[in-house]
């Protein structure tokens, strides 16, 4: 405990510096790896340091004991190609780390906030809103509620992004609705394709379904791609 609190103070110590240098309230960093769409490695100072996105949390792609989450690919693809060997800026909130001693932060590249275009982009769902790390967290809401409204990312699958996470198997929730509105055959082929087809295909009427769904997006988060035509 005592090693633990040094080095805090330390680190402290070392901000408050960066701060006075930079003339700002954001530290200099450089990304060494990207884990996952809400989770990266930086250096600050030398020191390597792992960065949590402050207020959101995007679907599991490494989580040891989850398997790989609907849209969890696309927000890590996502981060990948945007923090790839970049210089980023970190703004920290009042309580700097959690109780894995991450920093959490909100992460900037070319003046852009990361967390924030997760939440525009439908990649990522405002979540761990504690006190009083709240700086930003009723504008995360309202970007939150237009990505709803468009039906983007993982919004795109009802009822899959909930206040609590991302629901395990998203098939799941429509599985006792099962109703003429869920029109969308899942059929696997020969040669193991996992295919739908809407009421639009050719060979929709004598096309037998392993899986019926309610939405295209909800396939292919299945893994399944529409006919060819």
């Amino acid at each position: 405990m005592r090693i633990w609190m040094i080095a805090v103070i330390t680190l402290f110590l070392t901000t408050a510096c960066v701060l006075k240098e930079n003339g700002s309230d954001r530290i200099s960093a450089h990304i060494t790896r990207v884990v996952d769409g809400d989770t990266v490695h930086v250096t600050v100072n030398g020191k390597e340091e792992t960065v949590r996105l402050l207020l959101v949390d995007t679907p599991e792609t490494v989580h040891p004991t989850k398997q790989v989450q609907p849209f969890g690919p696309e927000a890590s693809s996502f981060v990948k190609k945007l923090l790839h060997d970049a210089d980023v800026e970190l703004e920290l909130d009042i309580g700097e780390r959690d109780k894995y001693g991450r920093l959490l932060a909100y992460l900037y590249v070319n003046d852009e906030m990361v967390n924030q275009l997760l939440l525009e982009k439908g990649l990522a769902r405002v979540a761990y809103v504690f006190e009083p790390n709240t700086k930003y967290v009723d504008k995360f809401y309202k970007i939150q509620k237009h990505a709803m409204a468009k039906g983007i990312g993982i919004w795109s699958i009802e009822n899959y992004a909930t206040d609590q996470g991302f629901n395990e198997d998203p098939s799941a929730v429509h599985a006792e609705n099962k109703t003429d509105e869920c029109t969308i055959k899942g059929n696997i082929n020969s040669k193991g394709e996992k295919i739908f087809h809407t009421e639009n295909s050719p060979s929709y009427k004598v096309t037998k379904p392993e899986k019926m769904f309610c939405t295209e997006a909800e396939a292919i988060a299945e893994g399944y791609r529409a006919v060819n035509r």
